[in-house]
C-alpha cells in the first residue's frame, strides 16, 4: 500500500520542483509567477508529507486527489514556460491573459486545500489537531457525499473505536437512505474496515458495523464482492462467540445477504452458519440435538469412564476441543460436562506419552501438545459464555431467535443440501414451539422458513421421505401447529402456513384428511388471497401428481368444497378465480360421478367457464377445463335420471 501511494505521489512532486524552477527564471509576467512559486512550494511540501505518511494515507482518495493535483500543475508548468520567452517578438506573440495567472492561483489553491484535508482525514485521530468534523475538501464541489463516504472510511481504518462505531454508524444512514451511497461506500473499500470493526469492536460498534453490511449487500455484485473480503468467516466468527445483541444483527445482515445473492448459501453453509444458527434457534426452546452436543456419552464411574475413553479412544478428547463446544442449554439448566470423564481422557494421555511431565500442578508437554489447563481455561470460557446468554433479557433472546429463523428461511429457499441441514437438526420442533409461543417475528420468521422448507421437500422426494415421515414426532408437531393456525385463521401467518400444507400434500395417507375441512372453510375467506391460497393448496390434494388425488377430492366434496368453489368460479377476483376453476376441474375428473356435482351444477359452471376470453389465455387451465367438462358430460349424462 505504502509503495503505491509513493508511486502516485513522484510524479506530481517532480512538476512542482520544475514550476519552481521555471518561476525563478521568468523573464515576464515576474510578479505573477513569484505568487505562482509561492503556492506550488507550499503544495510540493504538503505532497512530500504525504509521501512520509504513505503508509497512513487511504488510497480511494488519495488517487483522485493526487491526479486532479497532477493536472493542475502540469497547466502550471505550461503556463509558465510561456513567461520565459525571451526576445520582442516571441513576448509578442506569447499571449497570457491576466485572468489565466488567477484561474491558476485559485486551482493551486483547491489542490492545497485537497493534500491538507487528505492528510487530516488520513491521520489517526490522536495526531490531528483540529477535532471533530474536518471539512469538505475543494474537491467535494461536484459530489459532497463522496468526500464524506472517504471521511468515515478514513476513520474506520484510523480512529478510536468509538470514533469506528460512529463512522459505521454514519454509514448506516448513508446506505440506507440511497442504493447508490452503498454502492459508493464498497467502491472507495469500505467492507474491509467495516469487518475488522465487526470482528474487534466493542458492542456498540459491531451492531453498527454489521448493520452497515447488511444493507451494503443489495445486489449479487455487492454480495459477491463482499464474500471474497471475507465476510462470511467474520459472520459465522461472531454468530459462535459474540453478544447476543451482535449475534442477533449479524443474523438479519447473513439473511439479507443471502436474499440478495441465493448463490452464496453454500458459501454460509461451508462456515459452518447453519449449525450456530439452529444452535440460537434452539437456545430455551427444545433440548439440544446430539449432532450439537459436545458428548453425549455419560461415565457413572471411574471404571465407566475408562472403558468409554477405551472403546472411543480418538473422539473424546478432540471432541472437547471442537468448535462443537457451545453448548445449547437444556431447557431445565442441566448441560454440565462430564467431568470425571475429562480427568480420565487426561489421566490416560499422560500416561501413554511420558515426554509429558507435571510440576506444581501443570502439565508441561515437551512434544508441543496443549497442555491440560488450557482445557479446563477452554470449559471455564465456554461457561462463562453461557451464563452470559441465559442472562440476556427476553427482548434481545427473542430477536435472536427472529432473526435466526430469518436467515434459516433465506438460506432453505431452493437449496436441498441446506434444508437436509435444518430438518437433520431439531430446527422442525423448534419451529412448531415457536409459532405456538414465539413473538410475531419469530413466529412470522419461523412460518416462513417452513414454508421454504416444505417447498423444497415437494420437489426433492428424498428430502420429503427423510423430514418429513407421517411418524416423524417433528413433522406432527409441525403438522399440529400450522393446522392449528389454519383453524384459527390468524391472518398474519395464514399465507405460509396454507402453503406448507399444501406442499406436504403428498405426505399425508389417505385416511389422514384433517387438514381438508380446515383449508375448505378458507375457501369462503373474505380476503380473495387467501381463498386463493387454500384453493391451489387443495389443488395438490386434488391433483394427479398426488397418488391419492381421487380419495382427497372426496374428501374436499364431503367438507363442503365445491359450492364455494362454484362461488369463487363465478364471482370471485382473478387471485382466486383461477385457482379455484382449476381445482374444481381437478375434482371434476378424478370423482365425474359424484352426486353432490350434479346437484351444485359444476357442469354448468364448466360450461360457462370454457365461453370465457380469458380462460382462452391460459393453455394449461383451457386443457384442464375441455377434459373436465367432458367426462362430467359423460357420467352425469348416463346417470342423469338419478341426479335430476
Amino acid at each position: 500500500m505504502a509503495d503505491i501511494v509513493k508511486q502516485i505521489l513522484a510524479k506530481p512532486i517532480q512538476l512542482a520542483d520544475q514550476v519552481v524552477k521555471a518561476a525563478e527564471v521568468a523573464s515576464s509576467f515576474k510578479q505573477e509567477c513569484a505568487e505562482l512559486k509561492a503556492r506550488t512550494e507550499k503544495l510540493a511540501g504538503l505532497l512530500r508529507q504525504a509521501a512520509r505518511a504513505s503508509s497512513e494515507l487511504y488510497e480511494r482518495p488519495t488517487r483522485r486527489i493526487i491526479d486532479d493535483t497532477e493536472q493542475v500543475l502540469g497547466k502550471a508548468l505550461s503556463l509558465v514556460l510561456k513567461c520565459r520567452a525571451n526576445g520582442l517578438m516571441k513576448r509578442v506573440f506569447t499571449i497570457i491573459p491576466a485572468a489565466a495567472f488567477r484561474k491558476m492561483h485559485a486551482q493551486l489553491e483547491n489542490s492545497i486545500g485537497d493534500v491538507s484535508w487528505l492528510l487530516r482525514v488520513s491521520a489517526p485521530a490522536e495526531d490531528r489537531d483540529d477535532a471533530g468534523y474536518l471539512g469538505l475538501p475543494p474537491i467535494a464541489a461536484n459530489e459532497p457525499i463522496l468526500c464524506l463516504i472517504w471521511e468515515q472510511i478514513a476513520i474506520l481504518y484510523t480512529g478510536s473505536l468509538e470514533d469506528r462505531s460512529d463512522a459505521a454508524a454514519s454509514l448506516v444512514s448513508l446506505a440506507r437512505d440511497n442504493d447508490r451511497y452503498g454502492k459508493l461506500i464498497i467502491e472507495e473499500g469500505g467492507v474491509v474496515p467495516l469487518l475488522k470493526l465487526l470482528k474487534e469492536g466493542k458492542p456498540e460498534g459491531q451492531e453498527n458495523a454489521a448493520r452497515a453490511l447488511g444493507l451494503l449487500g443489495r445486489d449479487p455484485e455487492s454480495v459477491e464482492h463482499m464474500i471474497h473480503g471475507g465476510a462470511c468467516s467474520v459472520l459465522a466468527k461472531v454468530l459462535k462467540e459474540g453478544p447476543m445483541k451482535v449475534q442477533a444483527v449479524v443474523a438479519w445482515a447473513t439473511s439479507e445477504l443471502v436474499a440478495n445473492h441465493p448463490k452464496c448459501q453454500d458459501i454460509f453453509a461451508q462456515h459452518n452458519v447453519i449449525r450456530l444458527l439452529v444452535g440460537h434457534l434452539a437456545f430455551e426452546t427444545v433440548q439440544e440435538h446430539s449432532k450439537y452436543a459436545i458428548f453425549t456419552s455419560k461415565a457413572t464411574s471411574i471404571h465407566h469412564a475408562v472403558v468409554l475413553v477405551k472403546e472411543n479412544p480418538n473422539s473424546a478428547a478432540p471432541n472437547v476441543l471442537e468448535e462443537d463446544q457451545s453448548l445449547i442449554p437444556h431447557p431445565t439448566g442441566k448441560h454440565m460436562p462430564n467431568q470425571m470423564h475429562n480427568v480420565v481422557v487426561n489421566t490416560m494421555a499422560l500416561r501413554a506419552n511420558p515426554a509429558n511431565k507435571t510440576t506444581n500442578g501443570v502439565n508441561h508437554n515437551l512434544n508441543g501438545a496443549k497442555p491440560t489447563y488450557h482445557l479446563n481455561h477452554h470449559l471455564h470460557q465456554n461457561s462463562n459464555a453461557a451464563k452470559a446468554r441465559d442472562l440476556e433479557d427476553p427482548a434481545t433472546k427473542s430477536q435472536m431467535k427472529a432473526m435466526a429463523a430469518r436467515a434459516l428461511w433465506k438460506l432453505a429457499m431452493g437449496n436441498s443440501a441446506i434444508c437436509k441441514s435444518i430438518t437433520e437438526s431439531r430446527a422442525l420442533l423448534c419451529f412448531a414451539v415457536l409459532l405456538e409461543k414465539g413473538s410475531e417475528d419469530v413466529r412470522y420468521n419461523s412460518a416462513m422458513a417452513l414454508m421454504e422448507i416444505t417447498a423444497v421437500a415437494e420437489q426433492d422426494a428424498d428430502l420429503r421421505r427423510s423430514a418429513f415421515k407421517p411418524n416423524s414426532p417433528a413433522c406432527k408437531a409441525v403438522v399440529d401447529q400450522v393446522l392449528k393456525i389454519i383453524e384459527n385463521a390468524d391472518f398474519d401467518l395464514l399465507t405460509p402456513c396454507i402453503k406448507s400444507i399444501g406442499n406436504l400434500a403428498r405426505t399425508f395417507r389417505a385416511t389422514e384428511t384433517r387438514m381438508i375441512g380446515p383449508l375448505v372453510k378458507l375457501l369462503d375467506d373474505r380476503e380473495a388471497e387467501v381463498s386463493g391460497e387454500a384453493a391451489v393448496a387443495l389443488t395438490k390434494f386434488a391433483g394427479t401428481g398426488n397418488y391419492l388425488h381421487k380419495d382427497h377430492s372426496r374428501a374436499i366434496i364431503e367438507a363442503g368444497g365445491v359450492k364455494h368453489l362454484v362461488q369463487l368460479s363465478y364471482f370471485g377476483e382473478s387471485v382466486a378465480q383461477i385457482p379455484a376453476l382449476e381445482l374444481l376441474c381437478n375434482i371434476a375428473l378424478n370423482v365425474p360421478d359424484s352426486e353432490q356435482l350434479a346437484k351444485d351444477e359444476v357442469l354448468t359452471v364448466l360450461e360457462w367457464a370454457s365461453k370465457q376470453s380469458w380462460v382462452s389465455q391460459l393453455e394449461r387451465l383451457e386443457t384442464l377445463l375441455l377434459e373436465a367438462k367432458s367426462r362430467l358430460e359423460l357420467y352425469q349424462s348416463r346417470g342423469s335420471r338419478g341426479f335430476f
